[in-house]
């Protein structure tokens, strides 16, 4: 399981992310860019993680991990996508994580992602 505090570790990590809100919940963006946010709910599973990914991305996340990664409700159409953090462990969180910040970031950050050992 993914806590809110190794979450928002890993996407700070990142390079130029930085915290904001959105509706109220945590995001976390690059270039003014919404790459993820946490979602806070008191029924249910714990808080999800909203990403935004590819269209490629969120589909193979969405087969190799059909328990854990989900369309979410609003926009997968655009690549919006929950992950369901009880059932995510840090390594997949990470993964998820860097795909979102690749697909909104300017290009020429790629390479400083490389820097840190991205993918």
């Amino acid at each position: 399981m993914s806590s809110e505090a190794e979450v928002r570790r890993l996407a700070l990590a990142l390079p130029e992310a930085y915290e904001d809100t959105h509706r109220g919940q945590p995001s976390f963006r690059v270039k003014t860019r919404i790459f993820a946010m946490l979602r806070r709910r008191s029924s249910g599973k714990s808080p999800g993680l909203i990403v935004k990914l590819g269209s490629d991305d969120q589909h193979n996340m969405l087969c190799a991990y059909p328990l854990v990664v989900t369309p979410w409700i609003h926009y997968p159409q655009h690549g919006w996508t929950q992950v369901w953090r009880d059932d995510a462990d840090d390594q997949l969180c990470a993964l998820i994580l860097r795909l979102a910040w690749l697909h909104v970031a300017p290009k020429r950050l790629h390479a400083l992602l490389q820097e840190k050992g991205g993918p």
